[in-house]
């Protein structure tokens, strides 16, 4: 049997607003009676009604998370950080896959809004007009986690791609190195694009050394675009002496597409991985990798998100974190 809160107060012979005061905790209520209601509520198993709840109070204490893929190893770190944070601030979660497809994304931003949450954590990699017009749109207050949106009018939590990419880049370059790689997720994802690329540009810019196209490839955030990458590279008649992966996945493909053709790592190429996750540990040379503090990203959102819920003054909406360039065996 469902057992409601007038049962509680049936049974406790107080009334219903009484049972309610004590459920949330008001501190109004005497200490026999909150003792009294709180036996009867552990007697009959009661469980106050969250959506009740919700539509009483306007606030749900609920968070939504959408995210393109929870087995990715780069999202779950930062899902892990959104995760202690909701829980510091007793907010609860619901986490979807979009499976980074603009459509679903769209569709669950209005299936959230519909299950009344108080707040959205969004994480994509290619935010639209459509998808920014959603955001004006919502009645909940929106953050990105690691996804940049063009405009900068969503507020959001990030690290300056451009610069770490540069800063990655340079460090191929001043150990004398020419003919640098290039290996990058989709292109239409805008972090790739107008920051990861043109952060390598203008390292090589800055270094005199010319772009070629052909040093740069455009795959997918895959352990088998990184094989593909090294393949491309293997065919060129004037090979990359190094090469800059856009994330550690990737980047652990093109090292073993490199060392199954024979080739040693970092002696014969040199590597520098981008978001520095557990997979940069978890390959022989370990990868020397832009560290991105992805538990940091996750946490921040989810504390800024708190603040706009809870219509705290909030000082700056885009939050960019440091980065730093974390030296292991894949580069001398």
């Amino acid at each position: 049997m469902n057992i409601t809160i007038y049962d509680v107060a049936r049974e406790a012979n107080v009334s219903m607003a009484t049972v309610s005061r004590v459920v949330n905790g008001n501190p109004n209520v005497k200490p026999a009676t909150r003792k009294k209601v709180l036996e009867v509520i552990d007697r009959l198993g009661y469980r106050p009604n969250a959506v009740a709840r919700g539509l009483a109070s306007k606030k749900t204490t609920t968070v939504g998370v959408i995210i393109p893929d929870i087995s990715n190893i780069f999202y779950a770190e930062l899902a892990r950080g959104i995760e202690d944070i909701a829980t510091m601030y007793k907010y609860n979660i619901i986490l979807s896959n979009s499976d980074q497809n603009s459509e679903k994304e769209l569709h669950l931003l209005n299936t959230m809004l519909g299950k009344q949450v108080d707040g959205i954590l969004f994480m994509g990699g290619h935010i639209s007009e459509e998808h920014v017009q959603e955001f004006e749109r919502s009645p909940v207050p929106i953050v990105l986690a690691g996804a940049v949106e063009e405009t900068n009018t969503v507020p959001s939590v990030n690290i300056d791609y451009k610069a770490a990419t540069n800063d990655a880049v340079k460090e191929l370059l001043d150990k004398g190195h020419k003919r640098i790689g290039f290996v990058s997720g989709p292109f239409h994802d805008t972090i790739n694009m107008k920051f990861k690329l043109e952060g390598y540009r203008e390292a090589l810019a800055s270094a005199g050394v010319e772009f070629s196209d052909d040093l740069v490839v455009e795959g997918e955030y895959t352990y088998d675009s990184g094989l593909e990458a090294w393949q491309k590279f293997s065919e060129l008649a004037d090979k990359p002496t190094a090469i800059f992966v856009g994330n550690d996945e990737t980047a652990l493909g093109v090292v073993h597409g490199a060392q199954d053709s024979g080739v040693n790592i970092p002696e014969d190429v040199e590597i520098i991985s981008f978001d520095n996750t557990r997979l940069a540990l978890m390959v022989r040379p370990q990868l020397t990798s832009v560290v991105q503090p992805l538990y940091d990203i996750g946490a921040v959102a989810m504390r800024l998100l708190t603040k706009y819920m809870n219509k705290e003054t909030v000082e700056e909406e885009s939050v960019v974190l440091p980065h730093r360039l974390e030296q292991r065996g894949s580069t001398k």
